[in-house]
């Protein structure tokens, strides 16, 4: 779940750093050493052009001596990320003036890219929540860990940033993977994408916290931000363990304490025990044995993302990926669909009436 980069943390970097900024490689520096290359007139004016259109922008420095070059900093959450049944289509639209998303349907080809959510398994959730009373109106942000861009940029994801309770803690990290290669961030998007899809059947809007696998970031303190400013009736962080390969199974993580008061912290603990009854009975995986007693229910007070939240938040890691059979699964794209209908099965039994 949390394998780190490099340790730089600064926002600019100066012109002669060995990270040099994305412009430089492209030949927009004020000399080419490229063997044999000159720049005409037309060359020189389209140059000063671009640094005065970057001097505009405020990209020709930050604070401080030797006209140092900003880096990019790691991406915001997006717009919500919506579909509302029975079409399960992406929407960018903006957010109403009552600050809750409503959703429509995405125009033709502009889905982001990412792992398309194409399984064996059946399309809808299975279990009893598939057939509960859903009330109108819910908004579920589903949070799939990581990003497939982290590992790129270690002077992005190793920013220190509030973790509540007064910690401090990296941006974000580059999240597991199994021996075989298969990365913790692409798993999560695509669970995270599935199980849209089922909860959008249900008449659900659902946001996430990224909209694509090829970002960086966002931080885990933008995360939790998101969820809080959506009202999100529910968050689920969707995740990956890379535990000792001897360890093997599921287990949901619940806030030591919730910055939402009693109540929220009451459906907090029943979005927990739902996903966690529905996990063990749909998604394949059992209890993990490595963590929490063997009962697939942990508490802590380290996690940026349950620490921040005033909504009913959890964090699920689906399965251990260091270990040969929970890889099996998450690798298997029938393995990805079990879980997801698990996790949607979960949150609507902890939403539905009745």
């Amino acid at each position: 779940m949390s394998v780190s980069a490099g340790t730089d943390n600064s926002l600019c970097t100066a012109p002669d750093a060995p990270s040099r900024p994305a412009w430089h490689s492209m030949g927009m520096t004020g000399r080419d050493h490229r063997p044999g290359s000159r720049r005409g007139p037309l060359a020189a004016v389209a140059l000063a052009g671009v640094l005065g259109l970057a001097g505009v922008l405020g990209l020709a420095g930050c604070a401080g001596p030797g006209n140092r070059v900003p880096r990019a900093v790691a991406q915001a959450a997006p717009m919500p990320t919506v579909t509302v049944a029975p079409a399960p289509t992406l929407s960018t639209r903006p957010l109403a003036d009552t600050g809750r998303a409503t959703g429509s349907r995405q125009p033709a080809g502009s889905r982001p890219a990412g792992p398309r959510a194409t399984g064996s398994r059946p399309a809808t959730p299975t279990g009893p929540a598939a057939t509960s009373a859903v009330p109108s109106g819910l908004v579920v942000v589903l949070d799939p860990g990581h990003n497939g861009g982290n590992a790129a940029h270690p002077e992005i994801i190793n920013q220190q940033v509030d973790a509540g309770l007064g910690q401090r803690k990296a941006c974000n990290t580059v999240g597991a993977q199994t021996v075989g290669g298969y990365p913790e961030h692409a798993f999560n998007f695509d669970v995270a994408l599935r199980t849209r899809q089922l909860l959008a059947r249900r008449g659900v809007t659902v946001l996430l916290t990224r909209p694509d696998d090829t970002g960086v970031g966002p931080c885990v303190n933008i995360r939790a931000e998101f969820g809080n400013s959506h009202r999100a009736d529910a968050v689920v962080s969707i995740h990956a363990d890379g535990a000792p390969a001897a360890g093997t199974g599921f287990h949901v993580i619940e806030a030591s304490g919730s910055l939402g008061g009693p109540a929220v912290a009451a459906v907090g603990q029943r979005l927990a025990l739902k996903v966690r009854s529905a996990m063990l009975a749909e998604s394949g995986f059992g209890y993990a044995t490595y963590v929490a007693g063997g009962g697939g229910l942990d508490h802590r007070s380290d996690l940026a993302g349950l620490n921040l939240s005033t909504r009913p938040s959890i964090l699920v890691e689906c399965g251990n990926m260091r270990n040969a059979t929970d890889a099996a699964r998450m690798i298997s794209p029938a393995g990805r669909q079990s879980v997801a209908i698990a996790l949607a099965d979960g949150i609507l039994a902890a939403l539905s009436a009745g």
